[in-house]
């Protein structure tokens, strides 16, 4: 259900999130944080999360995420969300996040994870998913 990995064609989605990497982003070395990215990836998975349930979500597990090359400075960086599977209230949500520099077309694949979502009633507890669709 997942896509292998393939770090040189993105996703045919339109992306979730696109954002510019920032200098307040980077690590000592100068890369961008990998928590930063981590967190462009669950504002990512959460949107979709957010629709599909009709409200308000949670993110509950983070699996397998995996770092394959460095984000910089200046990049735009695109995140694509694919809904792999649906439970009673949970969701399962793969994230695949780009970068492209600054002054290129060129992108390049540099993290993937998946990322588990459970809808919340106004009580905060788990509640079913509303029918897909309707």
């Amino acid at each position: 259900m997942t896509r292998e990995m393939d770090t040189e064609t993105p996703p045919d989605l339109t992306p979730v999130v696109r954002t510019i990497a920032m200098p307040a982003d980077t690590n000592p070395a100068g890369d961008i944080f990998g928590g930063w990215l981590m967190s462009q990836m669950d504002l990512a998975a959460g949107n979709l999360a957010a629709r599909r349930a009709r409200g308000r979500c949670a993110t509950i597990a983070v699996d397998a995420l995996s770092f394959v090359s460095p984000v910089h400075v200046g990049d735009e960086v695109s995140l694509y969300a694919n809904l792999v599977e649906t439970g009673r209230s949970s969701m399962r949500i793969q994230v695949e996040a780009w970068r492209r520099p600054r002054h290129s077309e060129e992108t390049h694949k540099v993290t993937e994870a998946m990322f588990t979502f459970v809808a919340l009633g106004k009580d905060g507890k788990s509640r079913p998913l509303p029918e897909a669709g309707g």
